[in-house]
């Protein structure tokens, strides 16, 4: 794996050494919506954990261009990430010393401070979103993965068309989801600022497989208000095979 920090600029190692940036290495690993109960979905999350700490980035700043500039992944990571990260350790010394894990923290998230509550998704879904790309990624999902697809949206295209739609059309910011609902069924959504399925408040509720950061920092450098041609090109990236161990994951 290669270490981002030694392709970064010097000013952001300065920066990240005066925000005392923590980085450890703990664990990471149209449709018609369903509802699952909090159980059931943190009971999947747990043979694939995240944890509370930012963990190093999978790869290089600049690997996953073109798609995504440099620029762009140093600013989105080591500025907003860290951000929430060090905030939701805040939140949860002030709010929540007594949950054991982030999964369940998010399933119950709706007893909980905004703070907590933003902070909390803002960390998980970045996690989720690093080690969900890679540098020229597969570009189709394969196995038992692209069967359930296949089975549930007709074909791969589909489905592709329908999740670009809901990372497209989510209005302001936000996020575009793959999903596994309590049923072991499939789902697409898309969630505002940073929510995710996890979290008891939202009304489609489930495992996370797949995520698209559609927040403006994600793209605007490169993009500007092309936010379509975002995420076209963000195909490209996908790490289908950590979409897959997550549904196998989820399965059972």
């Amino acid at each position: 794996m290669g270490n981002p920090h030694n392709r970064s600029r010097r000013n952001f190692l300065q920066h990240a050494a005066k925000a005392g940036l923590a980085v450890t290495t703990a664990g990471i690993v149209p449709a018609v919506f369903e509802s699952c109960t909090p159980a059931k979905v943190v009971s999947a999350t747990m043979k694939d954990p995240i944890g509370f700490d930012q963990t190093p980035l999978p790869y290089a700043y600049n690997a996953l261009e073109p798609v995504i500039d440099a620029a762009t992944m140093e600013l989105h990571y080591s500025k907003h990430a860290a951000a929430y990260a060090k905030n939701l350790k805040e939140a949860v010394e002030a709010e929540a010393k007594s949950v054991g894990t982030l999964e369940a923290l998010l399933s119950s998230v709706s007893k909980y401070s905004p703070k907590l509550r933003n902070n909390g998704g803002g960390h998980y879904n970045h996690e989720l979103f690093w080690k969900t790309m890679k540098p020229a990624g597969e570009g189709k999902a394969s196995g038992s993965l692209l069967s359930a697809i296949e089975g549930t949206f007709g074909s791969f295209d589909t489905f592709k068309t329908q999740f670009s739609d809901a990372a497209k059309t989510r209005f302001g910011s936000g996020w575009a989801w793959l999903y596994m609902n309590g049923d072991k069924k499939l789902k697409i959504t898309s969630t505002p600022n940073q929510d995710n399925t996890l979290m008891d408040l939202n009304p489609e509720k489930g495992f996370p497989l797949l995520g698209l950061d559609v927040w403006e920092h994600a793209y605007y450098l490169k993009y500007q208000n092309r936010r379509p041609e975002y995420v076209e090109n963000w195909w490209k990236v996908v790490n289908w095979e950590a979409v897959q161990t997550r549904f196998m994951n989820a399965m059972g």
